[in-house]
């Protein structure tokens, strides 16, 4: 067989060519497989769900506000009870009628002190479920402070829709409690517990009733039950303090439980406070070490009216009459209401000398919010006192009428106590 060659052609001259294509063929198909292994890894589970979803397989998706819901639980229980209430705002925001979140919701409120919000939120709740007894309950807790026999009324309707739901007798045992009826609030209270113990809205409650009784290491047992319960949740503290420092006389406990509350939240400018109020009120006072607390209390919170009032008083018993001048009127421009901020700015400027300034303050001030906050004779009498003494020692206020205090009107009883939580 005859071959024809070109001789002017080298030999390995198209083999070269045609190996050099098949590189870059097969280097491209292995970037496109390079390329798809990448996606695969990075959306596994977007083609997996639409695989599923392909032959019918597909989970349920988790509704958004029921993560917000877990989010706010979680955070709760970490103690940041602003940070759920944000939460399960977010949850009822995609769910506005759900009732878990209604009562979750309007629960947290009230647990942050926030009770003029959660009473919309419980009226919700009762419209939407009116065979619930969980907005009866948050109804109930709403009232039980400032409209007791009204607390009573919804109580008693969610017990007829679920007899054995515990936080419904919490809530009467301390509104019966505010009505001076001790025993029924203990056996509802009681009752409460024996339902559901692990409850700390329950336990927390249950205190108010033992204190009235007098059973102070029982209200203390029931505080560090509902502590036990949710470690990082600081207001079981607050009452335990309270109960430390103005029950049993355990000043260092109360000292010890407040310290506790900012290992929890080193920025607690209420745990600041009290801790500036105990040292203060300590046997022999130590206004050296209450005072530094009051001034981080105020750094912390610089709208803090009783901070400024607790520093006043401080100032007034060291006779520091202008400092305490400055920091009652403060107080009351921070809006509060502390009879204190009033009645003690009026003295400390009786103490001065400026009798008009007294006067002006005791009469048309103090005087006025002591009768309006009831219960405060013994300051009226004080009052009084102090204008006597205007009017016996300043030119012009010779022969000014001083008024005669007001006659007692009976109260239900007031926890036993002093600055509370």
């Amino acid at each position: 067989m005859y071959v024809k060659r070109d001789h002017n052609r080298s030999f390995f001259h198209d083999k070269r060519r045609g190996s050099g294509m098949n590189v870059w063929v097969l280097f491209g198909f292995g970037t496109i497989l390079g390329a798809i292994a990448i996606l695969m890894i990075l959306y596994f589970n977007q083609f997996q769900l639409a695989a599923l979803e392909a032959i019918g397989m597909a989970p349920t998706a988790t509704p958004q506000s029921q993560s917000y819901a877990m989010r706010g639980q979680t955070l709760f229980y970490q103690g940041d009870v602003d940070g759920a209430i944000l939460q399960f705002g977010l949850a009822l925001q995609q769910q506005p009628d759900n009732i878990d979140y209604l009562y979750e919701y309007g629960a947290l409120l009230i647990e942050a002190e926030r009770t003029t919000e959660a009473q919309p939120i419980a009226a919700r709740a009762l419209e939407v479920a009116p065979d619930d007894p969980r907005g009866y309950a948050l109804m109930a807790r709403v009232l039980m402070w400032d409209a007791p026999e009204e607390a009573i009324r919804y109580a008693i309707q969610g017990i007829d829709v679920d007899p054995n739901f515990a936080p419904l007798y919490a809530a009467q045992g301390v509104a019966y409690t505010n009505l001076g009826r001790w025993q029924e609030g203990i056996r509802n209270g009681a009752r409460a517990v024996e339902l559901n113990p692990n409850d700390i809205f329950v336990q927390v409650s249950y205190q108010w009733p033992l204190t009235y009784r007098g059973d102070y290491w029982g209200a203390i047992d029931a505080l560090q039950t509902a502590i036990s319960l949710n470690p990082n949740l600081t207001s079981p503290y607050f009452y335990l303090a309270s109960q430390y420092m103005n029950t049993v006389s355990m000043p260092q406990m109360a000292i010890a439980t407040y310290l506790r509350i900012l290992e929890i939240d080193p920025n607690n400018a209420k745990a600041y406070l009290r801790l500036c109020q105990t040292y203060a009120r300590v046997d022999e006072a130590r206004f050296d070490i209450a005072q530094p607390y009051c001034d981080t209390a105020i750094e912390l919170d610089p709208d803090y009216g009783e901070a400024y009032m607790q520093r006043g008083q401080m100032q007034y018993a060291r006779r520091n009459y202008e400092g305490a001048i400055e920091s009652f009127n403060i107080c009351r421009e921070k809006g509060s209401t502390r009879i204190e901020c009033s009645y003690l700015r009026g003295f400390a400027y009786y103490r001065l000398g400026s009798y008009t300034e007294a006067w002006d303050i005791l009469q048309n001030e103090a005087r006025p919010l002591a009768i309006e906050q009831g219960g405060l004779e013994s300051i009226l009498t004080q009052i009084g006192q102090v204008m006597d003494a205007i009017t016996e020692k300043a030119p012009g206020f010779q022969g000014m009428e001083v008024p005669t205090a007001i006659p007692p009107t009976p109260l239900p009883p007031t926890p036993i106590g002093g600055f509370g939580t």
